[in-house]
């Protein structure tokens, strides 16, 4: 009986010990997801704090733009750019072609005033033109 007494015990505290440590292994899981749960929630709250924080500052710039906008004025958009040189050479080819200001500056989208502009300046030149060609 002895014989069976020996082997019978050793595996009882074998058994033991694996509930002891399965019982010490719960509690410390326990006690980290509750460290972890306490750390996580301290890092949302902070998080929250700095979320507020930087809605109020979101909000005091949105009131420093709205007070720049007011104060600015509104400047008209900057005019059109009239001629460039492939402009300026297709009016007077269609003025060469017998067209009026008025055609030009609708065909071409001028102002009138330019294209007259233009044609006057046009008329000057070629005038140097033929008053320095002669002798």
């Amino acid at each position: 009986m002895e014989t069976v007494v020996f082997p019978l015990a050793v595996l009882c505290s074998l058994g033991l010990g694996g509930v002891v440590l399965s019982i010490v292994a719960i509690a410390h899981a326990k006690s980290s997801a509750r460290y972890l749960d306490r750390r996580s929630q301290t890092a949302q709250a902070r998080l929250n704090a700095e979320l507020e924080t930087a809605k109020e500052k979101v909000s005091e710039l949105e009131g420093e733009v709205c007070q720049m906008r007011e104060q600015t004025p509104q400047t008209p958009p900057p005019p059109r750019p009239g001629f460039n040189l492939s402009t300026r050479s297709q009016a007077l080819r269609m003025h060469r072609r017998g067209d009026s200001p008025g055609q030009i500056s609708s065909t071409l989208q001028v102002p009138l005033q330019e294209v007259e502009l233009l044609l006057k300046v046009h008329r000057i030149v070629l005038q140097n033109l033929v008053a320095t060609a002669r002798p």
